[in-house]
């Protein structure tokens, strides 16, 4: 069981949900895992339109592998799970019934409270409460999923995202490919003990090889031992991010993959992530045992 957090160290474009979703979604295929990915933005949430798109209400949603009969409309994601808050029947069996069904036993996703609305002094309280809730609920679904990963939106107030930070099991803290974000994270990482913890990996998400500030010209400058994650640009990923065709996608990846192909690039990296995940969590695990 262990949580594991995508977060910008300021608010900058890294493309981090975009690396979240490529990284959750490979492990889901790759590994015997049972993962659940948490939305916290209160804008367009872009986790939900990698996987599905526009829907309407009433409808049953349909994952991958059939419907899923638990989860409808405006009852799934934090707004259904903060009525169960109130009431005080919160367990981390009773998460999955807010979520949505990507991969079934497999990969699921909590959506946000997206485009929340700050029109009224009661809707502002109520999306404060909401963004509230966050650390219980990552808490309780990381001893009910075997992944837990977390999207952490920049926009969450600092107390909350503080608190989820110290709940993480790996932080993936996400870069850009411009020098000044990569100097600006130099010197709050001396500041930050935070960010110089085993748990902490870096990663450039839209990351483009050709660059001069290459990861291995990046994790020199940053006199980091082992070189920094990447998930490149690729086309095929970000036009399904936009399509609701994520999943497909990387089942074609897996199927027709090609050491050749202009996309393995971009598949090699995905699973490099992926590993270095995975080999950090055993590492911090054996280090307290």
């Amino acid at each position: 069981m262990s949580i594991i957090t995508f977060f910008n160290h300021e608010n900058t474009e890294t493309g981090k949900t975009m690396s979240l979703a490529a990284i959750a979604t490979y492990m889901a295929i790759e590994h015997n895992n049972r993962i659940l990915a948490i939305s916290t933005t209160d804008k367009k949430d872009r986790l939900a339109t990698c996987f599905w798109g526009e829907e309407k209400k009433g409808k049953i949603n349909l994952g991958i592998f059939g419907p899923n009969t638990k989860a409808l409309d405006t009852e799934n994601g934090i707004k259904g799970l903060g009525k169960m808050f109130r009431s005080n029947k919160i367990t981390p069996e009773i998460i999955t019934n807010y979520t949505k069904v990507v991969f079934k036993d497999r990969l699921e996703v909590l959506l946000s409270n997206e485009q929340a609305r700050y029109d009224t002094e009661a809707m502002r309280n109520e999306n404060l409460r909401l963004f509230g809730l966050y650390p219980s609920v990552v808490e309780a679904a990381s001893r009910y999923y075997d992944r837990v990963f977390v999207d952490l939106d920049y926009n969450v107030p600092v107390d909350v995202r503080e608190q989820i930070l110290k709940l993480s099991d790996i932080i993936i803290l996400n870069l850009n490919q411009r020098l000044s974000n990569i100097k600006a994270f130099l010197e709050n990482k001396e500041q930050n003990p935070l960010l110089q913890t085993p748990k902490t990996l870096l990663l450039i998400g839209r990351y483009d090889k050709f660059s001069k500030y290459n990861s291995k010209n990046i994790s020199r400058f940053l006199k980091e031992k082992n070189q920094v994650l990447t998930i490149p640009y690729n086309t095929l990923f970000f036009e399904a991010a936009e399509e609701a065709g994520v999943p497909d996608l990387f089942l074609r990846f897996k199927k027709f993959y090609d050491p050749d192909d202009r996309n393995a690039f971009f598949i090699e990296e995905v699973k490099r992530a992926s590993e270095n995940i995975i080999y950090r969590l055993q590492e911090i695990q054996a280090s307290i045992m």
